[in-house]
């Protein structure tokens, strides 16, 4: 192949790439600016409201995503299908995924509401605990709306229909700016919240996303081939077994990650309000610009999964290729502006000198490890367009809990390797824990892929 033909190619597979993945990224980050504007809003009232809000977003946050990594069974399945032609197997697909989102959405908002024992647990200031789990019990009454959501939003995706989920997202963040005003203020009647208001606005968005996605995907002619609503049907077993075989090892992967900065969250919980502050401005922002290359994983995972559908091993090895090149890309220019913008960007959220310190250094350990998140997140993309997920769960939790939290916590709260040093040596745990990952995720992927092209020979 010449090299202006392979240069063609590289540019037709990145702008398949981005068109699937640019309106994913906006509908991502609307989501995750909902986290931003509930830190910001309640950050205004004052640091005990920020720090009851960090606490909640570090119990419902991984819940959240652990949830939303076993309903991207959804995408992978539904792309499989897809690739291959068979058009109703996707009805049938979304019409199981449908009952098992809303079976988790309810059990694991059930499970936010009894959270209290597990702060009470990490000795979490009493202070904070009651108005936290306001915030929680109030987020906890939107999952069971948000699990269905998900469901078709993957589906929708997994077509390579990317935009419902951009549109939607970006009505939820504009509905949920008002909302939070009016019941941290206390407008309209309703008593003023503070912090817990921010909660009820984000389970009221989320059955706002629940219900314009369903009208999107019912009446739009995109989706009428899959005849999603053309029939009842109740939880068959089988179906359910597969998407939880395939879903299950992608959200405890998920999770694995983010419930390890929740865990550090609630490690300094007892150090402080303004030290717990800090670290969720820190956290947020990160969360913010974490979406765009998981954004272009859920991208890539579509790609690699319609490729392997259609039987073109060596067409999803390439689409993994280019994937990863652009989480790079990616990662250098968002490294870039952390690093050099740190404190412009605590300032957004807070005016208070103590908690602007603390956050202004854990920017530069984010700043750090944007790099191995990107090639973690977007090798895992990969993989589960491989359907390749139980090895991808045990390489994260080795890489999290049995190397980053440990070294984080040796670092932070032990004097085993000096004075401990706080939030910063958890963090510095992280970046280790991270590229950890990064390493054993990109082998992993090399030798899936090399496999699928054997095979196909």
């Amino acid at each position: 192949m010449s090299t202006v033909s392979r240069y063609q190619r590289v540019t037709i597979e990145w702008r398949a790439l981005l068109k699937l993945a640019v309106p994913i990224i906006i509908g991502q980050l609307a989501n995750t600016a909902m986290g931003f504007v509930d830190t910001v809003m309640a950050g205004r009232v004052s640091p005990n409201d920020l720090a009851a809000v960090a606490l909640g977003n570090s119990v419902w946050v991984p819940i959240f995503l652990l949830m939303s990594g076993i309903l991207i069974a959804t995408t992978a399945k539904v792309s499989h299908a897809f690739g291959r032609g068979a058009e109703l197997e996707t009805g049938y697909l979304v019409r199981q995924a449908l009952w098992l989102g809303f079976a988790l959405g309810c059990g694991l908002g059930v499970l936010l509401w009894n959270a209290q024992p597990l702060m009470e647990l990490m000795g979490v200031d009493p202070i904070l605990i009651t108005p936290a789990m306001g915030y929680l019990r109030a987020v906890a009454c939107g999952f069971p709306a948000v699990a269905v959501y998900l469901v078709f939003r993957c589906y929708s995706d997994a077509l390579g229909l990317t935009r419902p989920s951009m549109v939607i997202g970006i009505l939820g963040l504009l509905l949920n700016i008002p909302l939070n005003y009016i019941f941290i203020n206390g407008h309209l009647g309703l008593p003023a919240m503070g912090g817990v208001g921010c909660g009820w606005a984000t389970g009221l968005v989320m059955v706002f996303m629940m219900i314009a996605m369903f009208v999107w995907v019912h009446w739009a002619p995109h989706y009428k081939f899959s005849q999603i609503f053309a029939r009842f049907q109740w939880p068959e077993w089988s179906a359910q077994k597969s998407l939880l075989a395939l879903g299950l090892p992608i959200g405890i992967s998920i999770f694995a990650e983010a419930s390890l900065f929740s865990v550090i969250a609630l490690l300094i919980g007892g150090l402080g309000a303004n030290v717990v502050a800090g670290h969720q401005i820190a956290l947020n922002f990160s969360s913010l610009v974490f979406m765009i290359p998981y954004s272009l994983a859920m991208a890539t995972t579509v790609r690699v999964g319609q490729a392997l559908g259609a039987n073109r091993p060596r067409d999803a090895r390439f689409s993994a290729g280019v994937a990863m090149a652009t989480g790079l890309i990616c990662a250098c220019v968002s490294a870039s502006y952390m690093f050099l913008l740190r404190e412009q960007i605590a300032r957004i959220y807070t005016a208070d000198a103590a908690v602007l310190a603390v956050a202004t250094s854990l920017i530069i350990y984010s700043a750090i490890f944007q790099f191995s998140d990107a090639i973690q997140v977007t090798a895992a993309g990969a993989l589960r367009g491989y359907q390749d997920t139980r090895i991808t769960m045990l390489i994260t939790l080795f890489s999290y809990w049995g190397v980053g939290l440990p070294i984080g916590y040796l670092l932070g709260l032990s004097d085993k390797f000096g004075v401990a040093q706080g939030p910063a040596g958890l963090w510095q745990g992280l970046i280790v824990g991270l590229s950890c990952a990064a390493v054993m995720l990109g082998i992993r992927l090399h030798k899936i892929a090399r496999r699928h092209n054997y095979a196909a020979v």
